[in-house]
This record gives C-alpha cells, structure tokens and sequence, in this order.
C-alpha cells in the first residue's frame, strides 16, 4: 500500500499536532499500514513547548497531497474541506477522526469515521489505542496529553466530556507528569503574545466557517491579560481588515481568552456585525465586547454564531 499521509487542520494547534501524530502512529502499529503524520502549517509556541519537552521532531509541514505523491488522507481535528489541505479534493479520504461538528463534507467511497463530542481528537485517539491493545510510547501518550489539556484548557472548558479526566490521568501517568503542572505550563507557553506581529496573532488558531454562504473567519488567542492584547487593537484591526481583504471573508471574529479567568473578549469587524451582537446578544462597543465565561470556540461562539447567521 503507497503512503497515507495523516494530518489536522490548517493553522495547526496541539490537538491537531498530536491527534495526526498518534493517529498515524496506530496506523503503523496497530495495522501495518504506512501512514506519515504531516502539519499544514508551522506549530504554534504551545504545540512547540509540547515537542520539545517530549522529545519528539515536529512533522514536517506540507501544502499539497498530490505532491507527495499521495492519493490516501486521514483527516484528524477537522472534517470542513475549507480547513483541509488544499487539493483535499483531489485524494480519498480514508478515515476522519474527529470531535467537531460536521459540515461541507462529502465522499465518493465510503470511509472510517470516528466522530465523539469528547474535548479533543486526542482523547478519541487514545480510547482506540486502549481498543487496538496497543501500548503508547511516553512520547505519544505526552502529545496526546497535550492535546487534551490544550483543547479543553486543562479540563475547564465546557467541552470537557466526562470521559477526559480519566483519559487525562491515564495519559499524564504513562507520560509521567503531574497534569496540573505540566498543564498550566503548557497553556502558558501559548500566551507570549508579545513577540508575534498582529498578522501572526490572527493567525495563531484561525477556522473558515460558512456560515448561510458567509466565509466567517473565527480566531482565538489565549492570554493571562486581555488588556495586554487590546492594547493593540489598532493594528490588530488593520490585520484584520487586511486578511479580509486578501481571502473574501464577510467577518472576522477574534476571541481573546483569559485561561486564568476563563472569559473572553470577543473582537469583530464585518458586514454582519448585527448578527454577531445577536448571536451573543451584546453590543460591540469601538467594535469589541466582553464575553463572560467564554472559553471554547466550538461549544460557545460557533454554534451561536451559526444559528445567527440561519445557516
């Protein structure tokens, strides 16, 4: 069998790293099959942190399948074409392994799905490994940790399942760290906002959703301070405008997220900007407003923004 390239999302968090890299590693192990796990963008500083303390080389990063002369994908943290690879429609697809909602997705063969509303694809990873009798190495096991902490800020946010804790326990002991240290020390690796222009703040862990046939781009930072970010809002806005501009989105939505308070600030600018005030029901002020107990952008801006939106 050719080569199976597995991989997450555009933008690529931790989950995605982690997911992409464990999935690919039962691919091997589990079933003999040749599967290399790949990112379509550089790791963000967290996912950074995340490798380097578990020892293990960052995936190489693609921008086309058929390059690589593949024609077999697995799909990991995502199953939306528009945050695939860019000829994903020009390959198979044989399996999504996913914990996000489904939309814009469509096959000609049939194909694997594992599809759980668990906190992480990580999580979803690993009960298959448990499934598959196999024995995670402390550097996979560490990624996928990584990935669960990160996903649902150390199992605070909303999205956490009641089958993450023990998945986290599980996870933490055969990596052999204390998650809470460990965690916290992860999720800070990802607030040095400082040193990243706005155009890189943007793009940390940005999404495209279509939204009634509204291209809605939805980005979140993490921080200690949101008034550290807002500080910035000025060339943060022309970032925005620019990106607007350059890739067709009608709006753009940035959620600045305190991981310390578990709140956000959400910043907009759009031509839809009453349906975003209606979705959270607010009202943006010098085009931002504050989001109280907002945390995840899959479980508590994406829903409401699409329900506001009538997609």
């Amino acid at each position: 069998m050719s080569k199976i390239l597995v991989f997450g999302h555009q933008n690529p968090d931790t989950d995605a790293t982690a997911s992409a890299y464990g999935w690919a590693y039962l691919e091997r192990t589990a079933w003999g099959r040749d599967a290399e796990a790949v990112l379509l963008g550089e790791p963000n500083e967290e996912t950074q942190f995340a490798l380097d303390y578990f020892g293990v080389t960052a995936p190489r990063v693609v921008t086309s399948a058929v390059a690589e002369g593949v024609s077999q994908v697995i799909l990991t943290d995502h199953n939306e074409f528009q945050q695939s690879i860019a000829d994903i429609h020009d390959v198979e697809v044989l399996a999504v392994i996913d914990h996000h909602r489904v939309a814009n997705f469509e096959t000609a063969n049939p194909l694997y799905m594992r599809l759980e509303p668990v906190g992480s694809a990580s999580s979803i990873v690993y009960r298959a490994s448990k499934e598959a009798g196999v024995t995670l190495p402390r550097e996979v096991a560490g990624l996928l940790l990584s990935g669960l902490i990160s996903d649902t800020l150390l199992l605070k946010s909303p999205t956490t399942h009641a089958s993450d804790p023990q998945v986290a326990a599980e996870l933490a002991e055969i990596a052999g760290v204390d998650l809470e240290e460990y965690g916290l020390n992860l999720l800070k690796a990802g607030t040095n906002l400082a040193s990243k222009s706005a155009e890189e703040l943007i793009d940390i862990d940005a999404k495209t959703f279509e939204l009634n046939s509204n291209p809605v781009r939805v980005a979140q930072v993490n921080t200690v301070d949101i008034a550290e970010v807002l500080v910035r809002q000025a060339e943060i806005e022309a970032a925005i405008t620019a990106a607007m501009t350059a890739n067709g989105y009608s709006d753009f939505v940035l959620m600045i997220t305190d991981i310390l308070n578990s709140n956000s600030e959400i910043l907009a600018l759009g031509s839809n900007m009453d349906k975003v005030e209606a979705a959270f029901n607010f009202t943006l002020e010098n085009n931002h407003a504050f989001l109280a107990g907002a945390v995840s952008r899959k479980k508590q801006v994406v829903p409401q923004l699409t329900e506001s939106f009538g997609a």
